[in-house]
């Protein structure tokens, strides 16, 4: 298999590109240069954001390529312009797109065609929403590429390689010992995938020629949040005591769920939404989720490799909560 991938340096790109090595397949990493990717791959450089940004993309890959995935979530019309270009010269596309692409609040086992954003385009640029921009993204996939696209609306990521700080926040700050604020109770179910899984899974259903939308994420409850803090426990090794602290206490304090404290969200519409999500589809597709313990191992093994700091994207928050914010509602 030939495959393109736009991104391919970072997280679930990266992820992507090194199951696709792994299976001995013949791939191009089209990025901006910020980052190496992975060794044994092709090389062409572009920023999608400016205006001759495909130039290299446009003169190269003569003979095409099977697949296109692309991790793009920034303006739709990015999108838009690769698809548009790639049509002719590659079988099937592949958008990474995610859950958040449904209107708001989305029930308990919404399956994929649920009601979905409105106001999307295409045409779109990077000052839109993050739903609108993942729905335009969407749109701009399924207008070049029909019933060749794939649409992997994924739900909250996890793994090594993550940039965007949430089990790695968690996995530091248990790491440095002591009394760990836990929030809500350790029974709280979560829903997310890691990013090697959604990868394997991504060129699986391509190669098998699957198409249209499916979310990509576990079953809801494939582990708790106490199950997830007690593997961080262990993979550190520290002296970490868990603190379970009541929502209402939380909230009071000012505290933000998925923020201040990464991938916890207390029940009510916003957990319904994020990880209560039906995937059946996607599992009956063959989506297989390794343990939380794995993926938290993993992680830290990888942060341990990195010296302790993982990688932050420029364009998202810095999440985790404030240290003197934790040790006085441990306190109060």
């Amino acid at each position: 298999m030939r495959l393109l991938i736009l991104g391919g340096t970072e997280f679930v790109g990266r992820a992507v590109t090194e199951a696709a090595l792994a299976r001995d397949w013949h791939v191009t990493v089209f990025h901006r240069g910020h980052h190496p990717p992975p060794p044994g791959t092709i090389e062409l450089f572009g920023d999608r954001t400016t205006a001759d940004g495909l130039a290299a993309l446009a003169a190269a890959g003569e003979g095409g390529w099977d697949l296109v995935v692309d991790t793009w979530s920034g303006a739709p019309s990015a999108v838009r312009d690769a698809a548009r270009l790639l049509a002719d010269r590659a079988g099937r596309y592949v958008y990474v797109s995610s859950r958040s692409v449904y209107a708001y609040p989305a029930p308990a086992g919404l399956p994929e065609d649920g009601p979905l954003v409105t106001g999307a385009s295409p045409d779109a640029g990077a000052e839109v929403s993050y739903p609108l921009a993942k729905r335009g993204g969407e749109l701009a996939a399924l207008d070049a590429f029909g019933d060749r696209a794939l649409l992997a609306r994924a739900g909250l990521i996890l793994g090594p390689w993550e940039n965007i700080g949430r089990l790695p926040w968690w996995l530091r700050r248990i790491a440095r010992g002591g009394p760990v604020m836990a929030p809500g109770t350790p029974d709280t179910p979560l829903q997310y995938i890691d990013a090697r899984d959604l990868a394997n899974w991504l060129l699986d259903a391509a190669d098998r020629g699957l198409h249209g939308p499916y979310n990509l994420v576990s079953r809801p409850g494939h582990a708790t949040m106490g199950e997830l803090l007690d593997a961080c426990v262990r993979a550190t090794g520290s002296d970490a005591v868990l603190r379970w602290t009541a929502t209402e206490k939380i909230l009071a304090a000012g505290v933000e769920p998925w923020t201040d404290l990464p991938v916890w969200l207390p029940p009510g519409e916003l957990h319904d939404t994020m990880h209560r999500g039906d995937v059946s589809k996607a599992c009956a597709a063959g989506l297989h989720c390794r343990p939380v313990g794995e993926t938290v191992t993993d992680t830290w093994n990888w942060l341990c490799e990195l010296g302790g700091a993982a990688p932050q994207r420029p364009d998202r928050p810095v999440v985790g909560l404030d240290p003197g914010t934790e040790a006085k509602l441990l306190t109060e």
